[in-house]
Parts: structure tokens; sequence; C-alpha cells
């Protein structure tokens, strides 16, 4: 396993850490400092809507004056009109070695929805887990378990984002919900001849009330990959859906190599441990995979030779920042505490970036050149969550500052 402190990054923008954490893009959620963040759109700025948190992980709105936002030991903190308050809404017992901990939030009507890595009551062992919980007043009750994955042997590719949003072909709302491989290697990883589906590498669609698969899922007929989406996906810390089209886009986390960023649409193979990046780069065809029933390979629609480690991702579902960002994306790191921007293309099947100069025409981000003309923002530290507020304005979380920050007019 390598380190950022064993391999410097070609990009000077990447902060090189000097602590051992996953191989290149992984995301062990270190403390470390960055600059004031600054972004290159003059007509935009940058206030800080709550400071103070431990290792924010991931955030949810609840109406347009209140947020709960994850804290990765445990702590489900509530921001009411700007202000922190001082007692935690909820306290977990997690494991919180390397990525685990509580990691995901989604809310629907009074329901809220936790990812987290605990250890099991009955055997010690350790799982990742999704729980359905009541909203009351200032507390989070009545816990019910809606879906139980593995845990082990990690401690790291623990995935843990989760949303809850409509199907491109589909009335109602799904629950979706992304776990790494857990440095397993089997079919799910594209390993013709390993174990069979295990609840790794996957993206989960299902029912939020009860955890089954809906009828629509491109995977129908087995109890087990009857609830997945998509399939060999190496790590992930962002999921969104297109507000126009509700097809579901993720970003994708290598090894040294290749950060993604995916449309995923049902039954998608994200290719690794065979494929990372464009699969013509590494030799292979989609007949190397391990292929389900139904399933289907497509490269990514853009991706890094070197890896920044891409966290969220969100469609700006407003048009209060300006008609140029209304429903395109922003992407964020947390090597570098960057934040990018792109326009998607008129088919909303790939990114407009015809502006960035040839370089780009590969699909690849592959110099420091290339690197440096995406990057819309900087220092946000190690960004881990991206929305869109219902005032309209986009809200980062930053997990080394310890901090949610929001961009509004200038």
């Amino acid at each position: 396993m390598n380190s950022l402190a064993e391999s410097k990054s070609q990009f000077p923008n990447i902060l090189v850490l000097t602590v051992v954490v996953l191989a290149t893009s992984q995301c062990a959620f270190n403390q470390y400092t960055l600059a004031q963040p600054q972004i290159s759109d003059p007509q935009l700025k940058i206030d800080v809507v709550a400071k103070g948190l431990a290792s924010p992980t991931s955030m949810v709105f609840l109406n347009t004056t209140d947020m709960l936002v994850l804290e990765k030991d445990g702590n489900v903190r509530r921001v009411t009109n700007g202000i922190l308050q001082e007692k935690p809404v909820l306290h977990i017992q997690v494991q919180t070695e390397s990525e685990r901990g509580l990691l995901g939030i989604a809310a629907k009507d009074k329901y809220v929805f936790l990812y987290l890595t605990e250890s099991s009551k009955t055997d010690n062992t350790i799982r990742n887990r999704i729980y359905r919980y009541q909203l009351n007043g200032d507390q989070l009750t009545n816990p019910v378990l809606v879906l139980d994955l593995p845990g082990l042997p990690g401690p790291n590719h623990d995935g843990g984002k989760i949303l809850i949003g409509p199907s491109y072909n589909e009335t109602g709302q799904y629950l979706y919900a992304v776990i790494g491989d857990l440095n397993h290697d089997g079919k799910l990883q594209n390993f013709k001849d390993g174990p069979d589906p295990d609840d790794t590498g996957v993206i989960i669609r299902v029912n939020p009330t009860n955890g089954s698969a809906p009828k629509g899922n491109p995977f129908p007929n087995d109890n087990t990959t009857s609830r997945y989406w998509a399939y060999g996906i190496r790590n992930s810390f962002g999921l969104a859906i297109d507000p126009i089209t509700h097809i579901l886009w993720d970003t994708e986390n290598g090894p040294a190599q290749y950060d993604e960023i995916n449309i995923v649409r049902p039954g998608f193979n994200s290719g690794w441990q065979t494929v990372m990046g464009p699969i013509s780069r590494v030799g292979k065809v989609q007949e190397d995979l391990f292929q389900l029933p139904g399933s289907h390979y497509s490269d990514p629609l853009l991706s890094w030779k070197t890896t920044p480690a891409l966290t969220g991702i969100e469609f700006l579902n407003s048009s209060k920042l300006g008609t140029k960002y209304t429903n395109n994306i922003f992407v964020g790191d947390y090597n570098g505490g960057n934040l990018y921007f792109f326009q998607i293309n008129d088919n909303r099947n790939g990114l407009n970036l015809d502006k960035f100069g040839r370089g780009l025409s590969d699909l690849v981000v592959d110099d420091n050149q290339e690197f440096s003309s995406i990057i819309f923002g900087t220092g946000f530290g190690g960004i881990t969550d991206i929305k869109t507020g219902p005032d309209g304005y986009l809200y980062i979380v930053s997990i080394s500052d310890g901090a949610i920050y929001r961009i509004i007019p200038a």
C-alpha cells in the first residue's frame, strides 16, 4: 500500500500529507490546514456558515434554516440559522479507524437516514449499516435497520455516501448508497473466478422504508444482486442525481492513478480492479470484466491521471449564482481542497470541456497545466460534501477546517 508520503504528486496544487493514508487517492480523514478559500469568479464570494465542527463528513438540509451535519466520530450536529448548536442531536458509538465512522446522511419527510460503521452487538464483527431515524424535535429516535453491509477487512474503502431521489425511468423516491470494495477480490471487483457477490464495491438502490429492491433494478433475479444499481467500484465519496434527467452520477477514487467522474446508468460496471480511467489506456476490453447479466461498462466522463482524491459532487439545482451554473456540476477533492466546476453538454451525457483546450479532448487530466485549467476554487481544506441549499446557494463541507462554507453572489 502506497502513501502520500511515499509518492509525491506531479501537481503542486495538491497538498502532500506526511501521514500514511490510503493509496494516493484514499481519504483517511486526517487533519491539515489550508489557506482561506478563494474562487475564480469575481461575481461570487465565499462566506462561512459554521465553524467548530470535528471532522465533518456529510450534511443534509431539513428546511431553509436548519441542517444536520455528521462528525466522523459519531455526533450528529445541528446548525440552526447559522448557529452550531452546542449539544449533539445524537451520538452513536461508531468504529473510526481509517475511513470508518459516521459517514452519510439523507432525509425524507420526518425521517433521517444515517450510514455508519459499527461493531455488531451479536458477534463483535465490523459492519457498515444504514439506519432510519425519526426526527422528533431536537432528537433522532426509533432507529430501524434498513441495510446491513460488510465492514471487513477494510478498514478503508467503506464508501458511505447516501441520497434519496428519483430514478430517470420511474416514479417514486429511492435510497442510493455506495460502499467501496473493502479490499475484497471477488466477482464484484471483476475477478471472474473470485468469490461470489458480497455487497462490496457496489451502488445499492432500495426502497427507503425497508431496504427491499425496487422492481426496476437491473439485476432482479438474485436475493443479493437484486439490490445493486452498479458494481466494480473501488471507492466513492460522491453521489448526485441530475435534476433534469434524474440519472445518477458519481465520483470514484483510483489508487495511484485515475480518479473518475462517471454517469451511473442501471447495470453500470465501473471496471475496478481491471480498469481505472479509459479502458483503452490499460489495454483491456469489456469482455475482460466479470459481467452480470444486464451489466455494461462505459469510460469515465473525465479522469485524473494523478489522483486528487475526488469526493463530493453536486448539480447546482438553482439559478441563484447565475445561469452559467444552473444545473451544472461542482466537484470537490480531499488532497488539495480544490473545487472544480463543469458545464454539462446539451445531451446531458457528458462534460463540455471545449473551453479548457485540446488537452482534455482525451477526457483525461494528464498534467499540471490541464489540472490547473479546471480548478474553480482553492483552499477549502479536505472537501467531504457539496450541497445546494434551500436558499439556492452552494454549500461546501471541509473536514480539515471543521467548517461549512457557502458560495453566494458578491
